[in-house]
């Protein structure tokens, strides 16, 4: 598992990660979610050694990254796919990550063959393009065999076959009892990804969560109505505290009121309804209603 406990990082004056606490737990795929400068990858570069934290811990299997013997058969971690020798090739790298390890050169076969890579492995990494040096990345995470791996932002590049890789790959880590951790922006992806969700802004905890729960406890879902006479529908439900949207088509889409709360008001005035759908909100939606106090930086739409 990964382990923080009231995690805090100062940068000057500035505070990154404000007294973060959670437990990522194995058998899942938890998404890791937050604004530009919410604090991920900084917490993320914490639970892997690569920046101390100001007061807090974050353990890995229970202990700090760095006081494993092994860390790459603990921890398979993708930070930034770039970070590797542009003149090295794919498989020079993985073989080097490999020897400080103990690990047989058969394996690294085994991941370049897993991320796709086999047939450019001898390429330089510098001619690599950014969806294979994803894949190179995800390689790297994976060449110890890790129980706990650790993804920031791993289908950036990717094309729709890629992503789809990608999310296969997670769900099947996760399946063998894997710790799984991965930050995105990319909400639609999440949605069908992650069995957990941590969302953080401006450094702390804003939800620890199921999707499901997520959107219920934010409740930004709508329903949609059509009937004959939509004006009275339109009015009746604005007078019961309803927020109601009028389309040209004569569809009413009404926050505010569940589905059923909706038939009863209109059988209560005996209006007509031709349809009556409960709309689910996306995870997009939640996130960005859950977020909209955090968000660090504002454009301002023309």
């Amino acid at each position: 598992m990964i382990e923080l406990d009231a995690l805090t990082k100062k940068f000057g004056g500035t505070v990154a990660v404000d007294g973060l606490s959670f437990t990522v737990k194995p058998g899942q795929v938890t998404g890791f979610l937050g604004p530009n400068g919410a604090g991920k990858s900084t917490t993320m570069r914490i639970i892997v050694g690569l920046d101390r934290p100001t007061s807090g811990s974050a353990t890995v299997n229970g202990r700090p990254f760095a006081s494993h013997r092994a860390p790459l058969r603990e921890v398979g971690v993708l930070l930034d796919a770039s970070a590797v020798h542009k003149g090295r090739s794919g498989y020079a790298h993985l073989l080097a990550l490999a020897r400080t390890h103990g690990l047989p050169v058969s394996r690294v076969e085994e991941v370049l063959a897993m991320v796709g890579l086999q047939d450019v492995a001898r390429r330089r990494a510098g001619r690599y393009s950014l969806g294979m040096a994803q894949r190179l990345g995800i390689a790297a995470a994976l060449l110890g065999d890790p129980s706990v791996v650790l993804l920031d932002e791993p289908i950036n590049g990717l094309d729709p076959d890629g992503v789809l890789w990608v999310r296969t790959l997670l769900r099947g880590l996760a399946s063998e009892g894997r710790t799984v951790l991965v930050s995105s922006h990319l909400m639609s992806e999440m949605a069908v990804t992650a069995d957990h969700l941590l969302i953080i802004g401006r450094g702390r905890l804003l939800a620890d969560t199921g999707l499901d729960e997520l959107i219920a406890r934010v409740g930004v879902g709508s329903v949609l109505v059509r009937g004959p006479d939509p004006g009275a529908l339109h009015e009746t439900l604005v007078r019961r505290g309803a927020t109601v949207v009028a389309e040209d088509t004569g569809t009413l889409t009404v926050s505010g009121l569940t589905s059923a709360e909706i038939g009863e008001v209109a059988a209560g005035r005996r209006l007509v309804l031709s349809e009556l759908t409960p709309r689910r909100a996306s995870l997009e939606e939640a996130y960005m209603e859950l977020t909209r106090d955090a968000v660090e930086y504002q454009g301002v739409a023309r």
